[in-house]
């Protein structure tokens, strides 16, 4: 009874590896030959004296031990020999010196040698799913898949693909407003595949610029085309965006390709990216120009570059500098991360004005020094420079506290009040 059962559980074990995906059945044949040669060789020595044939569509196998015959007084090695009157038992006609070629059943060598077969195969199916994964996800980093969401915790998403396997969508790689339930569909981009320890981690991401960028190759066939080519792109997941784009064809207008017939193609973009406003603008190779359409929606007067530093100054007029900075700091933030520049915000102002500046040293016995130099740090050494920078930038850029950096306003702006009095 018992050898029947081992007989069963092997077959149980064929079936398990028979349906396992992405393993091609010269791989399976000889992962299962293996492993049986393997157990073989522990039990005589030797496994080249065994034919191993497998049926993989049937789930079964066959062994067949080759032995030469000899004289029953002349029998060493039961394994490699067979005595001339056993050989007559299964064929009279045997001679001395002929092969003889008799089924072996495996059952027969025992618990031990079936357990270490099933330990065996079960160790190589697992090596075989994980190299079989890791092969085929490595060549899918950079591309978009569907997968099924299959559980959610804290710190990240469980999800399963059309074949079963486990993929990873960590929190850091979600949209702050993405929200999804178990059984839902999330699409997201394959960001990198880890192997350590031959353990194979999928890791997708919603919030890299690549997702942002295979969704416009999906959406405008153009890009997909070759017509027009992104160069940049710079994300801020949920919030904003912004995409330069280029064209190749002077007839084609590639903003206007990209976002589509009031809107139509990008519209499915910022849906499927929870509502983050995207800016399509023309790339150009020309910096100043670059950083003036980065910028956008404000008008900018004039830049003063430092090529070297990659720094840019910006003059604007007064009623543009909040459309530059945008809402909490994100258009200037997007421009810098677009243009590889630190742009930094001034208003304009008239040579006459500009001409009665102050140096911000001669306010040390007001204002702390470390403070002024914690200015001068960011490239900011006179009054008016400070009073016609934004607030923000300046709270943001010198890391010092809201009420400092208001206490030097007020002492500045009291200065050239005082001034004009006096005139």
């Amino acid at each position: 009874m018992a050898k029947k059962e081992e007989t069963i559980s092997l077959i149980d074990t064929f079936s398990e590896f028979k349906e396992l995906k992405n393993i091609d059945r010269t791989t399976m044949v000889s992962v299962l030959e293996e492993s049986f040669r393997s157990v073989i060789a522990k039990m005589f020595g030797t496994d080249e004296n065994y034919d191993v044939i497998v049926n993989p569509d049937k789930g079964d196998f066959e062994i067949w031990r080759n032995r030469e015959v000899v004289e029953d007084a002349e029998l060493e090695n039961p394994n490699l020999q067979i005595a001339l009157s056993e050989a007559q038992k299964i064929d009279a006609s045997y001679e001395v010196g002929e092969e003889v070629t008799d089924e072996v059943i495996f059952a027969n060598f025992g618990r031990r040698a079936i357990l270490n077969l099933r330990q065996t195969l079960a160790s190589k199916i697992l090596e075989l799913e994980k190299d079989s994964i890791y092969n085929k996800y490595i060549d899918k980093v950079g591309t978009i898949i569907n997968a099924e969401v299959y559980q959610i915790w804290k710190k990240e998403m469980l999800l399963l693909d059309d074949e079963g396997n486990e993929l990873l969508l960590p929190k850091t790689e979600q949209i702050p407003s993405d929200f999804y339930r178990k059984g839902e569909t999330a699409r997201a981009v394959v960001a990198r595949v880890d192997n350590k320890n031959n353990n194979p981690k999928i890791i997708l991401s919603r919030t890299s610029p690549v997702f942002l960028q295979r969704l416009f190759e999906m959406e405008v066939p153009e890009i997909n085309d070759g017509l027009i080519t992104i160069k940049k792109i710079a994300r801020i997941p949920g919030e904003r965006a912004k995409i330069a784009v280029e064209s190749y064809d002077d007839r084609i207008d590639p903003v206007g390709a990209c976002v589509g017939v009031k809107g139509s193609r990008i519209h499915g973009i910022v849906r499927e990216l929870r509502n983050e406003n995207i800016d399509v603008i023309n790339y150009t190779s020309n910096i100043q120009l670059f950083i003036q359409r980065a910028l956008s929606p404000a008008k900018i007067s004039s830049i003063r570059l430092n090529e070297e530093e990659h720094k840019a100054e910006v003059f604007l007029k007064p009623e543009e500098v909040s459309l530059a900075i945008g809402k909490g700091g994100l258009n200037i933030k997007l421009a810098s991360m677009l243009t590889e520049y630190t742009i930094d915000v001034f208003r304009e102002l008239d040579q006459a004005v500009e001409d009665e500046d102050i140096y911000l040293d001669e306010f040390r016995d007001e204002i702390d020094g470390w403070v002024i130099d914690a200015i001068k740090a960011i490239g900011i050494d006179t009054a008016k420079a400070v009073l016609n920078a934004p607030r923000e930038m300046l709270i943001e850029k010198t890391d010092l506290e809201e009420e400092t950096v208001d206490e030097v306003l007020r002492i500045l702006k009291q200065e050239f009040e005082e001034e004009g009095d006096n005139e």
